[in-house]
């Protein structure tokens, strides 16, 4: 499942390390910039939401085969778009693919989980998010050497990793006792909202960091790969952090990591966008390590405390929360025309500091896990999951 959520961001993120050059071949502002940003997560992230209620209540295992396929296949053409609509309209439908993997995807991570939880879905997220690193090495250094209209080729790698996958993906479901949807989650309304705007300012963050920076570098001077290796760099140091959320929340609770990591990395952001060379790198990464600290554990937290509909959780959670993170991003662009880029980061590096204080009310404590599935296999039959 890690593997397969690694394809799925790595070409998810194949806008931001080739930004700088669709910026000059189709004459963007950031404004506008932001606004394609703000398209891809409204199609990748909030309508993870409805695919999360078809999990739930149809065929799981079919959306995390067909999305990943849907996404990869559509999103290499992103080189070769020619107008802004051209643009969007590939960002859009490679965009649904992943919003039809990401639900049912994190549920069974979770349900892979046993007794461990939070380390499963760090595993699980932490693929994603190493995946989502790796983009701008491939990306941007391919697009600068052979060109922008070479960029489909880069989707056979991806999609021999995910036909490999496809035939190890276990049969299971996703109904629970406890009701199905999000009309369900109506008793959970008050933890679960403020884990939803933990996660919206934290995506609100860490999209505006990752969307911005290598146009910040390129103007400074970079090219567009060296631009692209910083960004992976700070990816990758967001994936350990990530990594190791989850099984620091398993040991001290999910709302004392999600407070004390949210506060952690506001010192580094802010002072991030003021340097230059390896200062510069190294209070990004560590920024990035502890910002995204929290990304299992919300979910996990969310499915802890809401032991019901557990695709539908996790679209919210992840899906809708960053989708609506991702819509501030033209409004970040629009005001990054105005008073630069650096001056947007290091106001925007205030924004955790609400996060964890919407965590302070959080429940100290939740119910114990409820056993909503197991996998079983024979000798030689696939493993599925069954009640």
């Amino acid at each position: 499942m890690a593997c397969a959520h690694m394809m799925v961001d790595g070409y998810g993120n194949i806008l931001a390390p080739l930004l700088p050059l669709l910026i000059t071949r189709l004459d963007l502002s950031l404004a506008a910039a932001g606004m394609l940003t703000m398209l891809f997560q409204l199609s990748a992230s909030v309508a993870q939401v409805g695919f999360g209620h078809i999990a739930d209540r149809w065929n799981p295992r079919l959306l995390v085969m067909a999305g990943p396929v849907l996404s990869i296949s559509v999103l290499s053409f992103t080189g070769m778009a020619t107008s802004p609509m051209m643009l969007a309209l590939i960002l859009v439908v490679g965009g649904l693919g992943g919003a039809a993997f990401h639900p049912p995807a994190a549920t069974l991570a979770h349900k892979l989980g046993g007794t461990s939880p939070g380390l499963s879905m760090s595993v699980y997220i932490s693929g994603g998010t190493l995946g989502f690193s790796f983009g701008p090495l491939m990306f941007a250094p391919f697009a600068e050497r052979f060109g922008m209209e070479w960029t489909p080729l880069l989707a056979i790698p991806g999609l021999l990793v995910i036909v490999f996958f496809i035939r190890r993906v276990p049969r299971f479901e996703l109904s629970s006792g406890g009701g199905i949807g999000p009309r369900a989650l109506l008793p959970y309304a008050k933890p679960l909202g403020l884990l939803y705007l933990i996660v919206v300012l934290r995506t609100m963050t860490s999209i505006a960091f990752a969307t911005f920076l290598p146009v910040m570098l390129t103007r400074r001077g970079m090219s567009v790969g060296a631009a692209g290796a910083v960004v992976a760099g700070y990816l990758f140091a967001s994936g350990v952090g990530g990594f190791l959320g989850g099984p620091a929340a398993d040991r001290y609770g999910a709302r004392r990591v999600i407070i004390w990591s949210l506060v952690a990395s506001c010192p580094f952001l802010f002072v991030a966008p003021l340097l230059e060379g390896t200062p510069f790198m190294l209070a990004l990464a560590v920024g990035g390590f502890f910002l995204q600290s929290t990304l299992p554990v919300n979910v996990v937290f969310g499915q802890a405390i809401a032991p019901v509909s557990a695709a539908t959780v996790s679209s919210l959670m992840m899906g809708f929360a960053w989708g609506t993170g991702g819509m501030t991003v033209p409004l970040t662009g629009f005001v990054a025309d105005r008073i630069g880029i650096e001056s947007t980061l290091v106001a925007l590096s205030f924004v955790p500091l609400l996060g964890a204080a919407c965590a302070l009310p959080l429940p100290r404590s939740t119910p114990p896990r409820s056993d909503r599935g197991s996998v079983v296999a024979g000798p030689s039959d696939p493993p599925t999951v069954v009640r």
